[in-house]
C-alpha cells in the first residue's frame, strides 16, 4: 500500500478527498525501471496513466522511414499515458527511461473512479493538459522566431520552469538528464551546433554542465536577454 502522505504531495491529487487518496493507496502501485526501459510503445493499447516519482523519460515518435521524433523529457511529477485513457486510442508516442526511474501506476479503472468521483481530480487533469498545450504553442512560437542561441536559452529556462530548484544566490539547479543530443533534438539543430552555443554560455559563466547530464543556470537572466535580443 502506498504511503498516503506521498499522494497528498503530488499536485495530481490537490483538492482530492481523503476516502478516493485512501483508494488510490491500495490500488495504485509504485514500480521502479532500470535505465533504457521501454515503458510504453507507440500504438499499445492504453491501460494505465503513469506518474513520475523519480528519474526522466523520454517520449518520441518512431516514424516509417525508421526516423525518430524527439518530442520531450519529462521529469519527476510529470505525468503521462493519460491521453489513451481519455480518448481510448491507441499509445501516441513511445516512453524510454534515460536513468533508473520510479513511477506510480494507475490503471484505467481507477483512474474513470477518480474522474467520476472527483471533480478536483478532474481540474488537476485539465491543468495538466492545458499547460501542456500552452508549451506546446510557446515552442513552436520560439522555432519561428529564435536563433539557435535563443533557443538554447528558451528550452533551458522552460526546464527551469518546470523542475529547477531554486538556490539564494539566484542560480538554478536543473535534475532533469539532460544532454546535448536531447537540447539538439528538442531545439532542431545539430549537436555540433548546440555544443557551440553551451561552450558559449559556460565560458560566460551563466552555466555550468555536470557529468551526470545535470546543468545548473547561474546567470538566468542573461538567458532571458538572449531570448529577447532576437
Amino acid at each position: 500500500m502506498i504511503d498516503i502522505t506521498l499522494l497528498e504531495r503530488l499536485s495530481l491529487f490537490k483538492g482530492v478527498p481523503g476516502d478516493l487518496l485512501e483508494r488510490v493507496a491500495h490500488d495504485a502501485q509504485i514500480r521502479s525501471f532500470t535505465a533504457g526501459h521501454y515503458v510504453l510503445f507507440q500504438g499499445d493499447t492504453g491501460d494505465a496513466l503513469y506518474l513520475i516519482l523519480q528519474g526522466t523519460v523520454k517520449v518520441f515518435l518512431n516514424l516509417s522511414d525508421g526516423s525518430e521524433v524527439f518530442l520531450a523529457l519529462l521529469g519527476t511529477s510529470d505525468v503521462f499515458g493519460e491521453m489513451s485513457l481519455i480518448d481510448a486510442s491507441g499509445r501516441s508516442a513511445n516512453v524510454l527511461t534515460r536513468e533508473p526511474t520510479k513511477l506510480l501506476i494507475m490503471a484505467q479503472p481507477l483512474f474513470n473512479h477518480l474522474l467520476d468521483r472527483s471533480p478536483s481530480f478532474g481540474r488537476n487533469m485539465l491543468q495538466l493538459l492545458a499547460r501542456r498545450l500552452r508549451m506546446a504553442n510557446a515552442r513552436i512560437r520560439a522555432h519561428c522566431t529564435l536563433d539557435i542561441y535563443g533557443m538554447v536559452a528558451y528550452q533551458l529556462l522552460e526546464f527551469a520552469a518546470l523542475y529547477g530548484e531554486k538556490y539564494p544566490d539566484g542560480s538554478i539547479y536543473i535534475p532533469v538528464r539532460l544532454t546535448q543530443t536531447d537540447l539538439a533534438q528538442l531545439v532542431g539543430a545539430s549537436r555540433e551546433r548546440v555544443n557551440q552555443v553551451m561552450v558559449a554560455y559556460r565560458k560566460t559563466k551563466i552555466l555550468k554542465t555536470e557529468t551526470d547530464f545535470r546543468i545548473t543556470i547561474y546567470k538566468p537572466d542573461e538567458l532571458r536577454k538572449r531570448i529577447l535580443q532576437n
